[in-house]
């Protein structure tokens, strides 16, 4: 199991380790160099912008009108939105990896034609200051996944499934699911959105192979779970504050 993966698991509880570790050693196996790559530069980049402070190049003025601009898809609180075209919530996610995701468009690390658009146009400083302001907000979740799927979820989400070698989310995004960092927060997040890209994880995420990311890291579980699992998962996860 290479070094990185083991310095980030340094923390993980016994039970969530266990299986993050067998999930990450196929995935190492599976990858050959890029997944410790991609775990390195996700190592790099932790605690670089957790502060929550704007930067002094950023007006607050300037900051406040392209909050707004992002509320008319996010949400008035971040709380993202459910329909046709599920949109993401954005409120209290992890600062380190809203910047990271608005580079990742940037670079075509991951493919979204409209956040394309958004993000190339905006300075490093405004994006460490719109992801500390939504980092602030704290809306309840949308609801709207199957109940009955809510108890399977829960269960992959502690336990993972271990016939499948398939690793506990807790392991990495925590028990809570509020993740750190550079892996997201999943509480709360909007069930249909990660329903779809869960489904559709290699065709969005590590778009350019030569610049592995830590969303590598997620393309073995994302694939090994079946449709069942995926909406189960996304249940659960939607239902957490």
């Amino acid at each position: 199991m290479p070094a990185p993966i083991a310095a980030m698991l340094a923390s993980t509880s016994d039970k969530a380790l266990s299986w993050f570790t067998a999930g990450a050693t196929r995935a190492a196996a599976a990858m050959g160099p890029l997944l410790p790559a991609a775990v390195a530069a996700m190592l790099y980049g932790m605690g670089a912008h957790a502060d929550g402070i704007h930067p002094a190049s950023v007006s607050r003025g300037e900051v406040e009108a392209k909050i707004s601009y992002c509320q008319d898809c996010h949400g008035p609180s971040g709380q993202g939105y459910r329909g046709y075209f599920p949109i993401p919530r954005l409120a209290g996610q992890q600062v380190a990896y809203i910047e990271n995701q608005l580079q990742a468009f940037v670079e075509h690390r991951r493919t979204n034609n409209i956040m394309f658009n958004v993000a190339h146009g905006l300075s490093p400083a405004m994006i460490s200051a719109l992801a500390a302001d939504f980092r602030k907000f704290d809306p309840g979740p949308l609801g709207g996944a199957p109940p009955r799927l809510v108890p399977l979820g829960r269960k992959i989400l502690q336990d993972g499934i271990p016939e499948s070698n398939i690793a506990a989310c807790a392991a990495c995004h925590g028990p809570d699911a509020s993740g750190h960092e550079q892996i997201p927060r999943l509480a709360g997040q909007v069930y249909s959105y990660v329903v779809n890209k869960l489904t559709n994880w290699d065709k969005e995420r590590g778009q350019i192979p030569s610049k592995p990311d830590i969303s590598a890291v997620m393309n073995p579980v994302a694939h090994s779970l079946n449709k069942t699992q995926i909406e189960a998962v996304a249940a659960y996860v939607s239902t957490l504050k």
